[in-house]
């Protein structure tokens, strides 16, 4: 009998990508989305469901699990991959923008992961694979936000894994670089407060510097490899590296003293 992923955020990106892969393999794909109508490509393959979600919506989250599981009878594993940056000068990030960052990025993540833990705690088995980044480890100028979620994303992962092991449940970690997806462009909040300027020539050039890594960055075919290897490996594994030279940004950050280490994104963020 085919396994199931419930995957969010799967209209682009990495979570079609994702989808993609998963049907190829055999795997029943509930695909979500905010607007499942839109979806013209995933939604006439076999063994996909479109079902709408939106993960800052705790109705919504219950729906589409009670939904997925009346489609398929059970869920194998859970993919969070729904989230965007917020990016800015942090005096230029309004609280109401702050707090949707954290609403979609850590909270959603979090009521996901609450709605499908009875399904996988009574069955015993069950795996729970949480996108991150690399930007949970390092932090560039003008994403305060969002690298706040991404490294709220790593502990509560960290933290998840040591209770759930008991039942068979696994807890897995992506961390992407740099993909060449929406990522740089739809998925991207630009914070802007009328009047100030002070930032203006800094943000100039932090944002050619995130324009080229967008241009440059991995496909996100690559990190979709990954999710599913971290899925499917059977081991107790926490975290993945995926793409866009994670492997060697984050072995980086560990050997490099901070001051060394914040002069090379200095360089590679502000010239």
């Amino acid at each position: 009998m085919p396994k199931t992923v419930l995957i969010t955020g799967a209209s682009t990106g990495i979570g079609c990508e994702t989808a993609r892969l998963f049907q190829q393999k055999g795997w029943n794909v509930v695909a979500t989305m905010r607007s499942p109508d839109k979806e013209t490509e995933l939604a006439n393959l076999p063994r996909v469901s479109c079902l709408p979600l939106d993960v800052t919506d705790s109705h919504s989250i219950q729906q589409s699990v009670a939904n997925a599981l009346q489609q398929f009878g059970t869920i194998d594993v859970l993919v969070n991959n729904a989230g965007y940056a917020l990016i800015g000068a942090f005096e230029a990030c309004t609280p109401e923008e702050i707090q949707r960052q954290f609403a979609t990025n850590v909270f959603g993540l979090m009521e996901m992961t609450r709605a499908l833990l009875p399904h996988f705690r009574e069955r015993r088995a069950g795996v729970i694979v949480n996108l991150a980044s690399i930007g949970g480890h390092i932090a560039i100028p003008l994403y305060s936000p969002y690298h706040a979620t991404k490294w709220a994303v790593e502990g509560f992962s960290e933290s998840l894994q040591y209770e759930l092991e008991p039942f068979n449940i696994r807890v897995k970690i992506i961390e992407p670089g740099p993909i060449k997806t929406d990522f740089y462009t739809r998925s991207l909040a630009f914070a802007k407060q009328p009047g100030l300027t002070a930032y203006d020539s800094f943000v100039e050039k932090v944002t050619r510097a995130h324009n080229r890594a967008g241009e440059t960055g991995s496909p996100p075919s690559v990190t979709a490899q990954v999710i599913y290897k971290a899925a499917t490996d059977g081991t107790t594994k926490l975290r993945y590296p995926a793409g866009g030279n994670a492997s060697a940004i984050l072995l980086m950050r560990r050997l490099l003293p901070d001051g060394l280490f914040r002069q090379v994104i200095r360089n590679a963020m502000i010239r």
